[in-house]
């Protein structure tokens, strides 16, 4: 957790960049759009105001999308806009993975995967 956190400045960078690239499939555009809107949101599932809980339900959709970016986008394409090194990056997607272990694979893959 501490990693995402530390990442935080690069991930919106990475976030940013990836989400103007025409090569990213439209699901995992979607996908971004849909959580930067609901990190954004003062609506949350858990409420901020409750200490530490309350970040829980960011971290953990933070979590899911970095995972599906990190695990099933062409990892050239992460890389070209990832500003930091690909150790870096090992090490986000590794945390990201333990924290989104809850969500199926077929899901992520059928958002994150390019369609034919």
């Amino acid at each position: 957790m501490k990693s995402l956190l530390r990442a935080l400045p690069d991930l919106v960078r990475l976030i940013t960049r990836l989400a103007t690239d025409p090569v990213l499939p439209r699901g995992a555009k979607i996908a971004l759009a849909a959580a930067v809107v609901y990190l954004l949101s003062p609506i949350d599932l858990i409420p901020d105001f409750i200490p530490f809980v309350g970040y829980l339900d960011d971290a953990l959709l933070a979590a899911v999308v970095l995972d599906g970016l990190l695990n099933w986008v062409d990892r050239s394409l992460v890389l070209r806009y990832w500003p930091g090194s690909p150790a870096s990056l090992d090490t986000l997607a590794r945390a990201a993975r333990l924290l989104a272990i809850w969500v199926p694979r077929r899901l992520k893959a059928r958002i994150f995967s390019p369609r034919p």
